[in-house]
């Protein structure tokens, strides 16, 4: 059984549609990635699974329950978590008051909230930080605790909308190894939002793609480089021949 299934999930905002009857699923091990140009819908979509936009139609399954009328706090205790294009806690709280936020969502004891934010901020290697205030700290950082703190709440699906924007190489490097590891070390299913493609095809076990809010293809990395609707629509032919022998 999938840990999340999409079914015609349809959004609208008044006379537009920006989710157009898009279906998909992630299993349980998987790490998917979604990609399409600027405003093909891929945050609304995220909104929509995570209980932050009511559906206009369609259903969203989330561990064997139909999770579609439900608020964004009502999922997230059932493990869902997600981060935020642009960073949303608290610039006045410090990094490790920032991950308690998250930790929170599964305790009501401080003691235990500050025991489980040290733990990971240790595992993410943000424990020399944990005193800053996140308005302290550099772009990439902000980014890493935006992670810890949805790491906090113990999930298991994390949505991650564009961690990576912004940041320089080697900067991407890190919070690459970082999406590698929550997966594989916390057996944390992942679905991520990326527009740095040297990161969403190296770390994607699948990918989706969305253009003008309909689902255009649904496939392994190399076969979603090379499939001619995602060309034209977003990723263009110099992507294609700039890594030509990586899909070879």
């Amino acid at each position: 059984m999938a840990l999340l299934e999409a079914q015609a999930v349809t959004k609208d905002f008044g006379g537009l549609r920006a989710n157009d009857e898009i279906s998909f699923y992630l299993e349980k091990d998987e790490l998917l990635g979604l990609i399409g140009p600027n405003g093909a819908g891929k945050t609304t979509l995220f909104n929509c699974i995570s209980g932050l936009y009511p559906v206009t139609a369609g259903r969203i399954i989330f561990d064997g329950e139909n999770v579609t009328s439900m608020k964004a706090h009502e999922i997230a205790r059932r493990g869902m978590a997600r981060t935020f294009q642009i960073y949303v806690a608290s610039g006045d709280l410090t990094v490790e008051e920032n991950v308690m936020v998250g930790c929170f969502m599964r305790t009501r004891s401080q003691s235990q909230a500050k025991s489980r934010a040290g733990e990971i901020l240790t595992y993410l290697k943000l424990d020399d930080l944990s005193g800053y205030q996140v308005s302290e700290l550099p772009v990439a950082a902000q980014k890493r605790v935006t992670m810890a703190t949805a790491l906090g709440s113990d999930p298991k699906l994390l949505l991650l909308d564009e961690v990576a924007a912004g940041l320089n190489p080697s900067e991407i490097e890190e919070i690459m190894a970082s999406i590698k590891n929550i997966h594989r070390d916390l057996g944390v299913a992942v679905m991520l939002i990326e527009h740095v493609m040297e990161l969403v095809m190296k770390v994607s076990d699948r990918v989706i793609v969305i253009d003008y809010g309909k689902k255009i293809a649904d496939g392994n990395p190399a076969d979603i480089a090379r499939d001619p609707q995602v060309v034209k629509a977003y990723l263009g032919e110099r992507y294609v021949k700039e890594h030509a022998k990586e899909l070879a």
